[in-house]
């Protein structure tokens, strides 16, 4: 039923209780304590009025003699001073010389006061005991009176009211719960201010939604393919999924909470962001034999940087799958292209029949079956690698889409592709140096310009040439044009083109060069070895 209840309810509840049960055991122990104490006083105080009243030489001789006419205001005296009760004195049988009640003088003290008063007229003690008497409820003090020569000639006893130690108790009980409600009162106001405090810390959630999205998160964090670390401002690893125990290879069961990310991950730059608060993008890095791709965000409650989380995945599983997307890409542009070139082919026949002029329609179909047929033919022949025969011929009818020609060079063999050769690679490569060169053609020459591919698998390397009839390089940009947004376009987004086949060849153990062609524009030579060296 508890569950049931908001936060704020169940904090007032809990606190409440508590403050009821503590300040009740509290009280109860007071009470028991002031109880005892008040006995204890009273008790040793009868006890010491009823030695002083016996060693008084006035009243030995009154007892000595039995004279209850002296020792009967004496007694009602002495206990107005004291505020006692009574004082009642006995002679050595027992038999009362003084009481406040006059009809009791005479009678024995054991039979009303329903108490036994032996060890002080037989045992010569002094002691102390309550009973229920003639004077009701009292705690009394009892002591011997001695006659000069040491005989018991009687016995004097001092008797308090016990009411007035429950008038007492009941004054304090009456504080005391004062106290308790006043406790109860302060709890609540107390329960409503850090309840209100907890619920601005937790965003206004419930315990059992915090429950509930926190195995969100852990299903969440469970199921993502991406590695995710995170730390906590000392630096401590706070939260790590299995993809990142995976993909680092880390030993199952090792108990990753607590320990800190320079002991489990000495390469990592989590610490360098946790002490500048800059986070960091698509980072590439070395950490445990693997590269991988990582960005690194800063968490912050206020200003306060409390900590960092990682999100990672290994660079090779990205390369497969960005080559699936250029071979999709390739795909679509050899589809596009060709869908246009025929479209626009379809409508000049569709023309040319209208018009009547069916001897030029054929001509042009057969000059356009001719013209694809030993394209086909050369690619059946130099490539009989499907995916790179695809991508050229995608390239081609690009060209033509463009007003351009993209030439084949006729004695272009490559039949010999390497297995271990990733084709996905290889038509990026190939893709964008031709992507480059159309661009730089059709920007020069405008339509009618013409690109030419040459290539051969003699010997131990996959040579490609590619001409363009561009503008060409600068000599300034000779030396960087495979850098990172490095063109020599003048318009945004180039520069990306280049650095990726750069990029592509390192991993390949290949490489390219750049140099004028021998009319007009550029010469790109990739060499790529059949059989890449291993570092």
């Amino acid at each position: 039923m508890l569950n049931r209840l908001k936060l704020k309810s169940r904090m007032i509840l809990i606190l409440g209780f508590m403050a009821l049960v503590q300040s009740g055991l509290v009280g109860l122990f007071a009470v028991h304590y002031l109880r005892q104490s008040l006995d204890e006083q009273i008790g040793q105080r009868a006890v010491d009025v009823a030695k002083t009243i016996a060693i008084t030489p006035g009243i030995i001789k009154a007892v000595e003699q039995r004279d209850s006419s002296l020792l009967q205001p004496i007694s009602l005296a002495y206990a107005a001073q004291t505020h006692a009760r009574f004082v009642v004195f006995g002679d050595k049988a027992g038999f009362r010389l003084a009481h406040p009640k006059i009809e009791k003088i005479g009678h024995s003290m054991a039979d009303d006061d329903g108490d036994d008063n032996s060890p002080a007229l037989v045992k010569g003690q002094v002691y102390l005991s309550k009973a229920l008497g003639s004077m009701g409820w009292s705690v009394r003090g009892k002591a011997p009176i001695f006659s000069d020569e040491g005989a018991i000639v009687g016995l004097v006893s001092v008797g308090y009211d016990l009411m007035r130690v429950e008038q007492v108790i009941q004054r304090y009980s009456l504080t005391l719960i004062a106290v308790i409600v006043a406790s109860f009162i302060l709890s609540v106001f107390i329960a409503v201010f850090f309840a209100n405090h907890f619920k601005k810390a937790i965003f206004g959630l419930e315990p059992e939604q915090i429950a509930h999205r926190f195995n969100e998160q852990k299903a969440t964090l469970e199921s993502v393919r991406e590695g995710i670390i995170a730390i906590n401002s000392d630096g401590k690893i706070t939260t790590v999924n299995r993809a990142a125990i995976e993909t680092f290879a880390l030993p199952e069961g090792l108990e990753l909470i607590g320990k800190s990310i320079e002991e489990v991950l000495p390469d990592s730059t989590m610490l360098e962001v946790l002490r500048t608060g800059i986070p960091q993008y698509d980072q590439e890095a070395w950490i445990q034999n693997h590269s991988i791709i990582a960005n690194r965000l800063p968490l912050k409650q206020g200003d306060e940087i409390t900590g960092v989380v990682s999100s990672f995945r290994r660079k090779d599983e990205l390369a497969q799958v960005s080559k699936k997307l250029t071979r999709i890409q390739q795909y679509a542009d050899t589809l596009r292209s060709q869908s246009h070139e025929y479209s626009n082919k379809l409508h000049t026949i569709a023309g040319l029949i209208q018009i009547g002029a069916s001897d030029q329609a054929l001509a042009l179909i057969g000059q356009e079956a001719q013209s694809h047929q030993e394209l086909i033919n050369l690619l059946l022949e130099a490539v009989p690698d499907p995916i790179l025969a695809g991508c050229l011929l995608g390239k081609y009818n690009r060209a033509r889409e463009m007003g351009l020609k993209l030439i084949i060079d006729p004695d272009s063999h490559m039949a010999e592709l390497p297995e271990s050769l990733p084709r996905e690679n290889l038509v990026s490569i190939i893709g964008n140096l031709i992507d480059n060169a159309l661009e730089a053609t059709r920007e020069q020459c405008g339509e009618g310009g013409e690109v030419h591919l040459s290539m051969t698998d003699l010997g131990d390397d996959l040579i490609f040439e590619v001409e363009d009839q561009g503008p060409g390089i600068s000599p300034e940009l000779q030396d960087i044009i495979f850098e990172k947004g490095v063109s020599s376009k003048e318009r945004e987004g180039h520069g990306f083109g280049l650095h990726l086949v750069k990029k592509l060849l390192d991993n390949l153990g290949g490489t390219v060069t750049v140099e004028p062609a021998d009319k007009l524009g550029s010469r790109f030579i990739v060499y790529i070895p059949k059989q890449p060296s291993h570092n």
